[in-house]
């Protein structure tokens, strides 16, 4: 194992090599990337124009940005110095690659993506442009391609030129644009089936429309053709799970000239949410009929269904113990420590809405629960459960500082320990999702900024609602038990709960990272619970040089245990597969051939660090009467594993209005997805299976 130094050179040489290794262009098997720029330099200050040449290979493809029925739009990530930025792909029009009974859009043979560069204005030397690449290539398969290109555009001394050897793929690419200006005017309307365009005054007999956002229309649908009067009608059949819609933006081509239009829908109408009374209705709504309002009463209700599932029982605990510290006190007492509680949990749902915001905004592909897909995370918690479990069991007091992150010490009262309480709570539920949760933050993260904060607060005074609500009612608190003797053997058993906490931790650690990254979080967590117990023996009845010794031996073994944790955690490299009797991985390549073929599939998106999705699986998906329903209808059953980062999983949950895990999407013959409630029983499984076959 490297020691913290050598483990920094390597990554410094990695990371070198990686730097030599940009260059204008790569190459996959079936695809050419090159980035080229239309000017010979630049002037600060003056916007230019570069591009992203694709050259693919007779039969292959690549995907415009919304790929349509199946594929992955061309990314770039620029990394530019002293203040220069870069704007968005222009995207040219798409052309329409079918595979019956599917439409996909994208490009073939030769497409320049173009990107406008603006220099900063401080700039006095010259600007070197570095770009990570990201592509999907298809032809009957499907193969990702990814490269580091770098160009340097020397600074002007004159007036830049063109470059001659590029300059025709600009022209031809900008001819390739669809036009804004000149657009004729289109109206839009829409129902649960349908969405219809009109274009006034217009004597096209063909056209065809590209939305430029998943979930409008049907991609494989055909689109019909009409005249109302001297309007041309275009009519698209909309998807069954399908957004309500305020607005559409895409391209239209009308007799071969592609208009780009963003219009407002008259009338907008949310397709109707499918009938699951069997299975828990209120489950199973979706961001297909979700408004500001209901999601904020779904996002209410989760919060407060979410003080029930397993990942946040450990915490309850403690809230219990604190409740009984101030059975005793004044009602108005009580009350401020519900509202410091409240606050507690309120700011770390801020914290995460802003972070989620940032992140997705940056071009992240994340969702809920993101932070527990970071093994560095999983480190920091589980030692800092390790430390409260300890605290808990008496090795060690430490009054205000870290008892108050728990709300435990003996010696804890004040109003900051009820808010780190509220917080370290939030901490813990945030993997999970509860019933009527996954709607909710399916819309608010997809929603704007403001939107998104509004909806996680009240996420947050749902899950915080009942401890304000027993801390205001003086006849609740009076029915709390007196504070006694047995309240040190109360505190010292709820530690078992933080241990049975830091245990599926490490569980989940080694899924994510293997027995040998396993094996040093447990050596991790000796060396923090030896430091704690160092700090214990003496830590309070020491003076002077002695307490510093002591207190400096203590910090230094948790110093190195959070090193050791750390180190494993860079390591890691994907989840150990692991998926079950019966189950296969996930893929968007063979669902679609399942779904074309007419067969069933269930697909569980599902985390190791989900314990409401480890329960669904032993009560409901893993049961026997279930399997043999599974078995009986042919359904292939589909494990979408969220336990690391995954982006084609995280556009799959987005497609399906939701943004954490658990989800079920069970596809009929009908190629259809139906979703499940988040909480299973084997009667909600058997009774989806009836209304589906």
């Amino acid at each position: 194992m490297l020691n913290p130094k050598g483990l920094f050179a390597c990554l410094s040489l990695a990371a070198a090599a990686h730097a030599a290794a940009a260059a204008p262009s790569v190459s996959s098997k079936n695809v050419k990337a090159t980035l080229v720029s239309e000017v010979d330099s630049f002037r600060p200050g003056e916007p230019f124009r570069v591009g992203l040449r694709l050259e693919m290979a007779d039969g292959w493809h690549t995907y415009w940005k919304n790929p349509g029925d199946a594929g992955l739009p061309t990314k770039l990530r620029w990394k530019l110095a002293d203040g220069s930025t870069a704007g968005p792909i222009e995207w040219p029009r798409p052309m329409r690659v079918p595979a019956d009974p599917l439409m996909s859009y994208g490009y073939e043979k030769d497409v320049l993506l173009l990107t406008e560069i603006r220099p900063a204005a401080t700039l006095t030397g010259p600007l070197t442009l570095a770009a990570r690449v990201d592509w999907l290539e298809c032809r009957e398969a499907c193969l990702p391609g990814k490269g580091e290109l770098e160009i340097t555009v020397p600074i002007a001394k004159a007036a830049p030129a063109r470059v001659a050897s590029v300059s025709s793929l600009f022209d031809r690419a900008r001819a390739d644009m669809p036009r804004a200006a000149g657009a004729p005017a289109v109206s839009a309307d829409a129902t649960a089936t349908t969405l219809t365009l009109k274009v006034a005054g217009n004597a096209a007999r063909a056209a065809y429309f590209f939305p430029a956002k998943s979930q409008v229309v049907e991609p494989g649908a055909a689109q019909k053709v009409s005249r109302d009067g001297t309007a041309l009608k275009l009519t698209l059949t909309r998807p069954s799970d399908a957004p309500a819609l305020d607005g559409v933006a895409g391209v239209l081509e009308l007799d071969g000239a592609a208009f780009e239009i963003e219009i407002p829908v008259k009338a907008g109408v949310a397709a109707p949410a499918k009938d699951d009374a069997a299975a828990a209705p209120s489950n199973t709504a979706t961001a297909a009929t979700t408004t500001l309002p209901v999601a904020l009463v779904f996002a209410f209700l989760g919060g407060l269904i979410l003080n029930l599932m397993p990942c946040v029982l450990p915490v309850l605990s403690l809230k219990v113990m604190s409740f009984v510290r101030h059975g005793g006190d004044a009602p108005g007492g009580a009350v401020r420590h519900g509202l410091a509680f409240t606050l507690g949990v309120l700011s770390f749902f801020w914290i995460l809405a802003g972070a989620l915001v940032a992140l997705r905004a940056s071009g992240e592909e994340i969702g809920w629960g993101f932070q527990l897909q970071s093994p560095v995370f999983v480190v920091f918690l589980a030692n800092l459960f390790l430390a409260l479990a300890l605290n808990l069991f008496g090795v060690f007091e430490i009054g205000e500082s870290l008892t108050a992150v728990a709300n435990v010490g003996a010696k804890t009262t004040g109003l900051a320990a009820s808010f780190w309480s509220g917080a370290l709570a939030t901490i813990v539920a945030s993997p999970c999702t509860a019933p009527f949760m996954g709607s909710a933050l399916g819309f608010a993260l997809g929603q704007p900024a403001w939107v998104t904060l509004l909806v996680f607060t009240a996420l947050g005074l749902g899950m915080s609602a009942p401890y304000v609500v027993l801390a205001a009612s003086p006849k609740l608190l009076k029915r709390l038990p007196r504070p006694g003797r047995w309240m040190e053997t109360f505190k010292q058993a709820m530690g078992f709960p933080m241990l049975a906490t830091v245990v599926f931790l490490v569980w989940l650690f080694g899924r994510q990272t293997g027995v040998g990254g396993m094996t040093g979080l447990l050596a991790s967590l000796l060396l923090v619970g030896l430091g704690g117990w160092i700090y214990g023996r003496g830590g309070a009845a020491l003076v002077g040089t002695r307490r510093l010794a002591l207190l400096g031996t203590a910090a230094a073994f948790v110093a190195a245990g959070l090193a050791l944790g750390l180190t494993q955690a860079r390591a890691a490299t994907g989840p150990v597969a692991e998926l079950g009797a019966g189950w296969e991985p996930y893929s968007e390549e063979r669902l679609e051939e399942l779904k074309r073929a007419g067969t069933p599939v269930l697909v569980d998106f599902t985390a190791d660090w989900c314990l409401t999705c480890q329960v669904n699986d032993r009560v409901a998906l893993g049961r026997p009467a279930v399997r043999e329903r599974f078995a009986k209808e042919g359904v292939v059953l589909m494990k979408a594993d969220w336990t690391l980062r995954d982006e084609k999983i995280t556009r799959a949950l987005a497609a399906h209005g939701r943004q954490g895990v658990p989800v079920y999407a069970l596809y009929g013959r009908d190629g259809v997805a139906r979703l499940l409630p988040e909480v299973l029983t084997p009667q909600i499984v058997l009774s989806a299976l009836d209304q589906t076959f």
